[in-house]
């Protein structure tokens, strides 16, 4: 199976745009398998949050030493 990756946007109509260069790369009447992939806000938004929570449950008081340090440290 050969295949191609590009990025493109879907029309109000419903329609997705395949650039030019890949026409002639795709032959005429080939069964295709298409995988549409988009960013999704939630679920990055989710994933940030999961991400935080699972850091700073690896947090324990004495941790607390670097916050001092980095307060106490002469400014240059």
């Amino acid at each position: 199976m050969k295949a191609v990756e590009f990025e493109t946007t879907m029309t109000q109509e419903g329609q997705i745009h395949l650039p030019v260069e890949f026409l002639t790369d795709i032959p005429s009447g080939q069964h295709l398998k298409v995988v549409v992939m988009w960013e999704s806000e939630s679920a990055d938004s989710s994933f940030r949050a999961t991400g935080r929570m699972r850091f700073e449950e690896a947090y324990c008081a004495e941790d607390s030493v670097y916050e001092k340090l980095l307060n106490e440290a002469p400014a240059l």
